[in-house]
């Protein structure tokens, strides 16, 4: 029932809602092309919203088990920077004493940050009212866990972006102490 009250299939081509440029086909199976990929579905979202043809998005760009390499991001472990093509499931499982397994996932995790910022962007372009499209949607940025290597929910981040049209004070930190669930972030 909420899927269908939010629903509107009304959304014509004209103001911010245009057509983004896929480019040419790209080989889906080459992980070197993944960076390309998640520039798409994301200017697929922000054009989604413009367009006015779904008003929820749920971007996930790994099964929970990542098992992707990430060979166009180098990492240097000392000897020169060289390509990650670990498997991010397994690094995310090494003790924490495994300098290079975590500096390689701080690289990969920078790298989802920067594509968290490059969504967050294209929507701040995006004129709506009297702000921006932005302004009027709320973003949530996680991770299923904290820490692979125990499962941990615990210090767990989150980031919320945009106000949700002024609905959500913004330019906070919070740090929820014990153990308390994350739902204590979502209805604060």
């Amino acid at each position: 029932e909420l899927e269908k009250r939010l629903d509107n299939p009304g959304g014509q081509l004209g103001g911010s809602c245009q057509l983004p440029d896929m480019g040419t086909q790209i080989d889906p199976t080459d992980p070197n092309n993944f960076p390309l990929f998640a520039t798409h579905f994301m200017d697929m979202t922000a054009m989604a919203l413009a367009c006015d043809l779904t008003r929820v998005i749920t971007l996930q760009f790994s099964a929970s088990t990542n098992n992707r390499p990430y060979p166009w991001l180098m990492f240097d472990d000392g000897t020169g920077p060289k390509p990650i093509t670990d498997d991010e499931h397994v690094l995310g499982h090494q003790p924490d004493t495994d300098a290079i397994a975590w500096g390689k996932l701080n690289v990969i995790r920078h790298w989802y940050g920067e594509q968290f910022a490059y969504l967050l962007g294209k929507l701040a372009a995006i004129p709506e009212g009297d702000g921006t499209m932005l302004d009027n949607t709320a973003i949530l940025f996680m991770s299923e866990i904290a820490r692979g290597n125990t499962h941990s929910h615990m210090d767990m981040p989150f980031l919320i972006a945009g106000s949700a049209g002024g609905y959500f004070k913004t330019g906070q930190y919070l740090s929820f102490d014990g153990d308390r669930s994350h739902v204590d972030l979502l209805i604060s």
